[in-house]
């Protein structure tokens, strides 16, 4: 009874805002505070006279408002109403590490650990996995969203609980149904029914790339940090890594997979990890245009995004891995060996006559060189066997990967989150082996290779009812065009059609139509036509055609 006298008197409060703050004359008021009312979304019994009291005035609301200010209203009262939701239940925001609401059709989870910066522990697992099978099984809600409160989407799992559990055979078991709970959830958000709209405005690591990396709408601000830092603490890149680093385009999937190095802002939508980008303050505003749509097509939320992205501003850095540093990063990380792959590195900071080059090439090989040398093998392993697999059999692959490391087939797990994570060091974690000759074709095959002891009886991955697990996921529809889709364009292999013989001009309105009205999509195409394409004149030298380098 407190708690609805509380919120009582909170609703009366913001109901007296809503009639002041509102910038519409005194006789469009009421019309906005109701709006106001009709958009908080309470359904309680309590509560059900304010919906009954937007009905009654519902004439008033047609009448007395124009089309512009009905949409500015709405959006001060969607203001209102995520204010109202975040106050409404004490109980919820006091002890609930995931929030949920309702709107119209819009169903969002919002992660709520911000000191943690939305770490994803197992208590997280619990609460989010029902609502998101109950959602996916509903009529009532046509979009799900997913962010995070504060500075963060989700910084990663909580592998510190996990590690601790290694260290004892009896709790083992707990931390690798950790790692099963946690990709069993990451499907489940790939393969819902629902348009899935992942808002990854902050950090992104590790397990938050996990519920965000398969979403068809994957939305990053220049608040955004992403990263797969597993290598860093003995590890190895999972929760679906293995399949989607291993589809972005060229070697950039390894690169990261092994490094372990951020991309930030902007840089994540170019590179692909995301579909769109939109600046952080936005984000209120994508909210409540999603919430206004009813059962929308995938297509009409693309379209949503797409209207709220920014262009390039003239002081934005530009894309970390293009033009030769891309070419080299493409030469060096081709390998199927991560010694190749280090000695070509060496190769390139002696031999290269490009200054960015060579600097990119001592940081990388100064950067894998503290990196867990286990981790590196496994992880280049996983990402080569991942490119061939769907989702599914990627997850599950990725489980007894971690099923091995929590069974003790590497010692660096533990040292690597012991010495990151908890002591905080900055010197290299003592990894054993300590050198790459010294990780042996045998050490790897533990994680492997289906006799290995450490997988005896190693557990599965569960689908839900409703989930079809033949379903093939493409994360890319709606994000730039892959380097791939323009290399079929131009060799005159695309789905669509198409011939051979293009000029770059006609590339550009190809893919303007393919991708009709999305930034960034012209810069994309030119930055891979200048490193992938030569020019062939034909014989009279009336045209200059575009050829594939291969």
């Amino acid at each position: 009874m407190v708690v609805h006298c509380r919120v009582a008197r909170q609703g009366l409060r913001l109901l007296k805002v809503a009639w002041s703050w509102t910038p519409f004359p005194p006789k469009h008021r009421p019309a906005t505070a109701i709006l106001g009312l009709a958009f908080s979304g309470y359904t309680t019994r309590k509560h059900k006279t304010w919906v009954s009291l937007c009905q009654m005035f519902s004439p008033l609301l047609r009448n007395s408002m124009t089309r512009s200010a009905a949409r500015t209203a709405a959006q001060r009262a969607g203001a209102i109403r995520r204010h109202i939701m975040s106050t409404s239940s004490a109980a919820q925001a006091e002890e609930s590490t995931v929030k949920f609401e309702s709107t119209g059709s819009l169903r969002t989870y919002v992660l709520n650990r911000p000191a943690k910066l939305n770490a994803l522990d197992e208590s997280m697992l619990s609460i989010l996995r029902p609502k998101i099978e109950e959602w996916n099984r509903s009529e009532l809600c046509g979009t799900i969203v997913g962010r995070g409160e504060g500075r963060a989407f989700c910084a990663g799992g909580d592998v510190a609980s996990v590690v601790e559990n290694t260290k004892n055979p009896q709790t083992v078991p707990a931390a690798v149904d950790y790692f099963k709970r946690e990709f069993e959830m990451d499907y489940i958000l790939a393969a819902t029914k629902k348009p899935y709209v992942a808002i990854m405005d902050g950090f992104t690591m590790g397990g938050g790339v996990g519920l965000a990396a398969n979403a068809p709408f994957r939305v990053a601000t220049e608040k955004t940090r992403l990263a797969m830092p597993e290598t860093k603490i003995g590890y190895f890149p999972d929760v679906g890594a293995s399949f989607f680093l291993s589809h972005m385009d060229g070697e950039t999937g390894t690169y990261l997979a092994l490094t372990s190095e951020r991309l930030s802002g902007r840089a994540v939508f170019e590179h692909g990890f995301a579909t769109h980008y939109i600046p952080s303050r936005r984000i209120p505003m994508l909210l409540d245009r999603l919430a206004e749509l009813d059962k929308p097509h995938p297509s009409v939320i693309d379209r949503t995004i797409e209207d709220l992205s920014a262009e390039r501003e003239p002081g934005e850095p530009s894309p970390p891995f293009v033009g030769s540093v891309r070419v080299a990063l493409d030469y060096a990380f081709r390998h199927n060996n991560v010694e190749m792959i280090m000695a070509d590195l060496r190769a390139l900071t002696e031999a290269s006559e490009d200054a960015n080059v060579k600097a990119w090439a001592l940081t990388t090989l100064e950067t894998l060189q503290t990196r867990s040398p286990t981790s590196l093998k496994v992880a280049l392993e996983a990402v080569r066997r991942g490119k061939k697999m769907t989702l599914l059999q990627a997850l599950e692959m990725e489980l007894k990967i971690a099923t091995a490391f929590c069974r003790g087939a590497s010692p660096d797990f533990v040292t690597g989150v012991e010495a990151v994570l908890l002591a905080k060091s900055k010197e290299t974690p003592q990894w054993s082996p300590s050198s790459l000759k010294e990780v042996t074709p045998a050490i790897v095959s533990r994680f492997f290779d289906s006799k290995s002891t450490y997988l005896e009886g190693a557990p599965t991955i569960t689908i839900p009812d409703g989930l079809d697990p033949k379903e093939k996921t493409n994360p890319m529809r709606y994000a730039l065009p892959t380097e791939n889709e323009i290399g079929a364009v131009v060799r005159g292999q695309h789905p669509s059609g198409g011939d051979m013989g293009l000029q770059l001009n006609e590339l550009l309105t190809r893919f303007a139509e393919l991708r009709p009205g999305k930034m960034g999509v012209k810069e994309k195409v030119l930055e891979v036509v200048e490193r992938r394409c030569e020019l062939v004149d034909n014989a009279d030298q009336n045209r200059v055609w575009l050829k594939w380098k291969h």
